[in-house]
């Protein structure tokens, strides 16, 4: 029993600590993910708390296993630790079965896990939970109160502000398909003889009032008195997904210019604003000067929005405003507005407005 005890503390200590580091090095992200649950499930009204959530979600996570793990206020960990399993496993469930969200972000970026494979792990982890509750009567304290109140509050802080530091200057480890030194037209690419989906296509014929199901097989192809009424399709398997599938930029004028940036020769900025009234006026001033400053030294700059190229010439007419999914644009970059650099369809720099080079620095890149 005392070799369980230490396996299932060592396994929820370090899951949970891993799960709270990750959630942390990509605070944003975990606020997306909130706020697809929000739409999911029909609360909307809540979508401004997705980024407080998501910072208090990792910081909860990570106490609780640097809690179980060092012994820290190890009673309180324990107890944090089936409070949260005690919730999430029956919502894993829940999203098991109806599938509203495909990804439920438990590991963020780091580690995509499908609803069902979440749920059978929180299973796995919520029975190593149990027996540390249930033998939480032989957890010793080997540190006086306050010593050890101390160090869970000082490492809930040290979480916080990394959070905070990723959130302004972009995580320090990038788990997205969009990292530097990534070619992008590569990442696009479905290598050959690699799997496609697989669907069962249905048929649905009527007669005499009644309607039937078919398939492929055995629908009745030579039989007029059936008639056609519907069909449909179910994925059951899914194929290769390139790690970049939805890059799609529209121009101005409802062009397509997606190969024109990918195939560019020489340097190209792109300042990405999923909403470019979320961004604040300030931000957005500063990214305009750096963009005529670009084009009048012969590097382009395109300015990807989800607010559509109309909105953008209201800022800004000089510029050019491209059309791009608002997805895409939060999978590109953690920041609004944000910039990635290309060389010839090569990203060679991301930055968010905090870190951003001056335009000087973007002068002075060699040719």
């Amino acid at each position: 029993m005392k070799i369980l005890r230490s396996l299932s503390r060592i396994i929820v200590g370090l899951v949970f600590i891993f799960s709270g580091v990750v959630k942390a090095i990509d605070p944003l992200g975990s606020a997306y993910k909130f706020h697809d649950y929000f739409e999911a499930f029909n609360l909307g009204v809540l979508n401004n708390l997705s980024l407080p959530l998501g910072v208090l979600l990792c910081t909860i996570e990570f106490i609780a296993g640097f809690s179980v793990l060092t012994g820290f206020r190890q009673k309180n960990g324990i107890l944090a630790s089936l409070l949260l399993m005690l919730i999430f496993t029956p919502l894993t469930l829940v999203l098991a079965l109806t599938n509203p969200v495909s990804d439920c972000g438990c590991f963020g970026d780091a580690v995509h896990l499908s609803n069902w494979q979440t749920f059978w792990k929180n299973i796995i982890l919520l029975g190593a939970v149990i027996i540390l509750f249930a033998n939480r009567k032989n957890v010793k304290q080997n540190f006086k109160t306050s010593t050890e109140w101390m160090a869970v509050g000082a490492a809930a802080a040290l979480l916080i502000l990394f959070a905070i530091f990723n959130l302004k200057y972009l995580p320090v480890i990038d788990f997205l398909p969009y990292k530097t030194e990534v070619k992008i037209a590569d990442k696009m690419v479905i290598p050959e003889g690699a799997p496609a989906d697989v669907y069962e296509t249905s048929f649905i014929y009527e007669k005499d009032g009644i309607k039937k199901e078919f398939t492929l097989s055995n629908y009745p192809a030579n039989d007029t008195s059936w008639k056609f009424v519907d069909q449909k399709s179910v994925l059951l398997r899914k194929g290769y997904k390139p790690p970049i599938h939805d890059f799609s930029i529209t121009g101005p004028e409802g062009d397509d210019l997606t190969q024109k940036v990918l195939e560019k020769e020489g340097y190209t900025v792109l300042m990405i604003s999923k909403k470019l009234r979320e961004a604040g006026r300030g931000k957005l001033s500063e990214g305009f000067e750096l963009g005529r400053f670009c084009m009048s030294n012969g590097i382009d700059f395109l300015i990807l929005t989800a607010s559509g190229s109309d909105e953008g010439r209201s800022y800004d007419s000089t510029l050019t405003f491209c059309s791009v999914d608002e997805t895409t644009l939060k999978t590109m970059i953690r920041a609004n507005p944000g910039y990635i650099l290309l060389k010839d369809g090569t990203i060679i720099g991301k930055w968010s407005a905090a870190n951003c080079p001056d335009k000087e620095w973007f002068g002075n890149l060699p040719r």
